[in-house]
């Protein structure tokens, strides 16, 4: 078969690639060596994570906070089997729902181990060892990423296990032990938490969600101990061993003392790795960086080998699926093309741990360390009418804006749906709008987003009108 474009991975960024690429009038071909459609984000990430963590979140404000809304439950109880039933579903959903949007795109899919023969020639090895091969103009990597671990530290996947694993837990664990305080891991920490679990967060650096805004991590931690999580920042972690049904994890305090924990079940969330094995990279001169297996694309994407492209995990910046989305729609309409653009820095981040954390632009440690001169303004949600209705009062909106023009550089949220509220701040600086600009534009009352208003009053002269 001869396509226009091969697309290897069907995860946020291959399957969005094929149908734009569908879309544009190319014959399409997708890739994907699972059963089912949707990378890691829609089988053992994004969507699985988030079901759980409605699930939990619901029986956590039932035991919780349910008596002050005049609601009175007895005999609670979490039926695990039913939790895991019910996520399973929604993927299967939204899996389907790729199957479907394959088909009215007319888009050919193939089931199998994708890997070069040269650059225009992809061999699909199927799961009876059975090969086929395939041609196309032009072909992209959409391959994604699998959970890193630490070199020293097995994982067995039974007791020491990874976030695919902990998607599928039969039970709550009575002590879980987290390495790592970033996205993945909290928000897992987050379900087993809300569920009755105790957990442990080990934290290498000094606070946790390193990557954002510092006022964030602090603010998210304080949340979360008031939640019952307990962390152990700036601590290495050094080893790990199973015994039976206990788990105990080494590391080292930052003044040098040795600490233990033990628990039943213990979660590696270092991060992630991209996902490069078997292409056959080699065959067609494709070298990948030596950390992170990462493969090299010029501004368009293209790797070093014409009319060979990758995008999402296996390159350079953050694992997020919306960004392999947006870089999926970006080579499409550059084959047919067209001059697309991505802006890196627009790109949010998001936990969706509650409250929820999100974030676009710069933070105040990177405006200060390029010497960009700027002024701050916040508003803390327990000020908005809306959020103390819903009784979500931790957190707060934080703009940074241009110190002389007033443009937006910064917005930092933790907070009721900041994951939702990030697009306000995202639409406002795709357009270089300055702070003035927001805070003179109508928000509906009462919402959460009169925060992001208040904020912006804030930075401009310090003029928030309810605090």
């Amino acid at each position: 078969m001869q396509y226009d474009v091969i697309v290897i991975g069907s995860g946020p960024g291959g399957y969005v690639a094929a149908i734009r690429c569908a879309q544009l009038g190319l014959k399409t071909a997708c890739i994907e060596k699972y059963s089912t459609f949707g990378g890691t984000c829609l089988n053992v990430g994004c969507i699985p994570s988030k079901a759980l963590l409605d699930s939990s979140e619901h029986y956590y404000n039932a035991s919780h906070s349910f008596k002050t809304h005049g609601i009175n439950l007895d005999n609670l109880s979490v039926d695990m089997a039913q939790m895991m039933k019910r996520k399973t579903e929604v993927v299967a959903k939204n899996t389907g729902g790729i199957t479907f949007l394959f088909k009215k795109n007319k888009i050919d899919s193939y089931q199998g181990v994708g890997s070069f023969k040269d650059k225009n020639t992809i061999i699909i090895k199927k799961e009876d060892g059975t090969e086929q091969e395939i041609t196309g103009t032009n072909v992209i990597i959409a391959t994604g990423s699998k959970p890193s671990s630490l070199p020293f530290l097995k994982v067995d996947k039974k007791r020491i296990i990874t976030s695919t694993e902990a998607l599928t837990l039969t039970e709550v664990p009575k002590h879980l032990i987290l390495i790592g305080g970033g996205v993945i891991g909290l928000e897992l920490g987050s379900v087993y938490s809300r569920l009755g679990a105790k957990v442990s967060v080990i934290e290498f650096m000094d606070g946790i969600i390193p990557t954002m805004d510092k006022g964030l991590g602090k603010e998210l931690q304080r949340v979360l101990s008031k939640q019952g999580l307990e962390f152990y920042t700036g601590h290495k972690v050094t080893g790990a061993t199973t015994k039976g049904k206990e788990v105990t994890v080494t590391f080292d305090a930052p003044n040098g003392d040795k600490k233990e924990l033990k628990g039943d079940y213990c979660l590696v969330a270092v991060g992630r790795i991209a996902y490069t094995d078997n292409l056959g990279l080699d065959k067609i001169g494709i070298t990948v960086e030596e950390r992170g297996r990462k493969i090299t694309v010029d501004e368009h994407l293209e790797t070093s080998v014409k009319g060979v492209y990758a995008i999402g995990d296996v390159i350079r910046g953050a694992m997020l699926a919306h960004k392999a989305e947006d870089e999926g729609t970006l080579v499409a309409e550059i084959i047919a093309g067209q001059k697309p653009h991505i802006n890196y820095n627009l790109i949010p981040g998001v936990v969706y741990t509650w409250p929820e954390v999100a974030a676009v632009g710069q933070t105040e440690e990177q405006l200060k360390e390029q010497g960009v001169k700027y002024k701050a303004g916040s508003f803390p949600f327990r000020a908005a009418g809306r959020a103390v209705a819903s009784g979500d009062l931790d957190g707060f909106v934080k703009v940074l804006a241009d110190a002389t023009t007033d443009e937006i550089l910064g917005v930092h949220i933790i907070g009721p749906r900041a994951a939702d509220m990030i697009a306000e701040a995202v639409i406002a600086m795709e357009f270089r709008a300055s702070a003035e600009d927001v805070s003179r534009a109508s928000h509906a009352h009462p919402t959460y987003t009169e925060a992001m208003r208040e904020a912006c009053l804030a930075a401009t002269d310090n003029r928030p009108i309810h605090i």
